[in-house]
């Protein structure tokens, strides 16, 4: 698949100067194949004005634009992303490593998106009216789009978490730009070229690209009125760092997650091996809401680990294109990746956990980034340690006993993270116990951690975000609430029932 880049797009056009013109330059190699190189991109500092001022005057457009007319352009868009879903996904496959499969799952995300915000989400910003909110006088709640909005994306879904972002901010009135992780710039453009298929005012929709200098920019500057980040704490902070001072602006945070898994002695295990192991292995480990954390009821520890060991060494990893019969996991994302992992698991057995299948790096035929699942155990965990409270973005988990459900609750809450969590039961009190007393966004009963649905909020607690939850409800946090009382009645005042005036 040839990728050729087309550089940033503003005022309804893709702009790329010269190579002698870039400030930085990316090289970007398959992950799964270090020999291929997809493409290398020029960064260009003096777009960021000229991408905000292009913004600047979509918006001016955009948000006098009927309901009707943006709707209609979200469905041409949604046409062009159909009927280039399979593109998409190689493209997907080959810049991140997942393998084709997985790839063309999130590549059709993107059609069924469209229609879950334009049936689900605009409900939620429709006009409200209060007859009679007051004597002769009736109430409305208005919503207003923010203005120029920044859509900063990751790299495991570069397309999919953008995506309904994008169409959240679109629909409710605001002009966009995309910055996508720099790691999966093409994936990212392809998406931008069905946007620009979709016949939106110029400017509406705009792209940049680059990394750490791009959106220190982009996120500073007062134009700039929403701001929605998905990717690690450290970057959200960061973020955070550089806009608090600036009341205008609204920003969004999807961070990561350190997500729990309840065994509890009533499993049904022959349901839970499945469900666990896409929860703790899809993507190489690299979802925000991959479990991590096992807790596992002490009566049925040992069938439960022998049992999902042996399923684990069932896992293939390979090509996500080249891999017959195909993968179930592909390479990590790059070398630095590759090497947290390590570190990793490094940290857990200098903290005493029991290595159940060890991590190592794999020979595919291809070199790349592959690296086997890893499992331990850990009898005391140190509640304060790494291995407990770090991120890893990668497929490693572990299991901690437990005695009783008070207990597994407990250790599902020692982290600063608050994405996503499951419990494994047939007792609904159980449930309903995890549903209440778990801090966390997410909390599923027989199901995994990963998997979200676009119909509900998704978002955490705690170190996993900061309360502006993503998914349906994401349009809420594209707009500001304006009241407004109103009166047909222009004869019921009169000045004689001022109180306090001279005669």
């Amino acid at each position: 698949m040839e990728m050729q880049l087309k550089g940033d797009y503003f005022n309804g056009q893709f702009s790329l100067p010269t190579e002698s013109q870039a400030n930085e330059k990316i090289l970007k190699r398959c992950p799964a194949d270090l020999s291929q190189v997809l493409w290398e991109a020029g960064i260009f500092h003096n777009h960021i004005d000229a991408v905000i001022d292009s913004a600047v005057r979509g918006f001016e457009i955009w948000r006098k634009t009927s309901i009707e007319e943006r709707i209609k352009c979200l469905r041409k868009y949604q046409e062009a992303v159909r009927a280039r879903k399979d593109e998409i996904a190689m493209a997907l496959a080959l810049e991140v490593g997942k393998p084709l499969w997985e790839a063309k799952t999130e590549a059709a995300s993107l059609d069924s998106k469209v229609t879950v915000t334009i049936t689900d989400s605009y409900e939620r910003i429709k006009q409200e009216t209060i007859k009679d909110v007051m004597p002769k006088i009736d109430g409305h709640v208005v919503y207003k789009p923010l203005g120029p909005s920044l859509v900063i994306g990751p790299f495991n879904f570069p397309c999919h978490l953008a995506n309904g972002q994008i169409l959240a901010a679109l629909l409710a009135g605001n002009s966009v730009i995309f910055k996508p992780s720099e790691k999966t710039i093409y994936s990212a453009q392809l998406m931008i070229e069905c946007f620009a298929e979709a016949g939106l005012p110029a400017g509406v929709i705009n792209f940049i690209n680059g990394a750490g200098h791009t959106s220190s920019k982009l996120t500073s500057d007062k134009r700039i009125k929403g701001i929605y980040f998905t990717g690690s704490r450290g970057v959200g902070l960061k973020i955070l760092e550089n806009t608090h001072k600036d009341l205008n602006k609204l920003v969004a945070l999807e961070l990561g997650g350190k997500n729990s898994t309840i065994l509890h002695h009533d499993t049904n295990i022959s349901h839970a091996l499945p469900e666990l192991l896409r929860s703790c292995f899809l993507t190489s480990g690299q979802r925000c809401t991959s479990t991590s954390m096992i807790l596992v009821h002490r009566k049925i520890e040992q069938e439960f680990i022998n049992q999902f060991k042996a399923v684990t060494e069932r896992i293939r990893v390979g090509h996500p294109i080249q891999s017959k019969p195909e993968a179930f996991m592909g390479p990590l994302i790059d070398e630095h990746a590759q090497k947290l992992y390590f570190d990793f698991c490094q940290y857990g057995k200098d903290e005493g956990a029991q290595e159940i299948k060890s991590p190592t790096k794999l020979d595919v035929g291809f070199e790349g980034y592959y690296v086997s699942p890893s499992i331990h155990y850990v009898e005391k965990p140190r509640l304060e340690g790494k291995f407990i409270q770090e991120e890893i973005f990668g497929p490693n988990c572990f299991f901690i006993p437990y005695d009783d459900i008070e207990e597994a609750i407990k250790i599902a809450n020692c982290t600063d993270y608050g994405l996503a969590a499951s419990v494994f039961t047939r007792n609904p009190e159980i449930y309903q116990l995890c549903l209440r007393d778990i801090e966390s966004g997410l909390v599923n009963l027989n199901r995994s951690t990963v998997g979200a649905t676009a119909r509900l909020p998704f978002g955490g607690l705690k170190n996993s975000g900061n309360h502006h939850p993503a998914a349906v409800s994401m349009i809420d946090h594209c707009v500001s609430s304006v009241a407004s009382l109103e009166t047909l009645d222009d004869t019921s005042s009169k000045i004689t029932d001022v109180v306090g005036l001279k005669d």
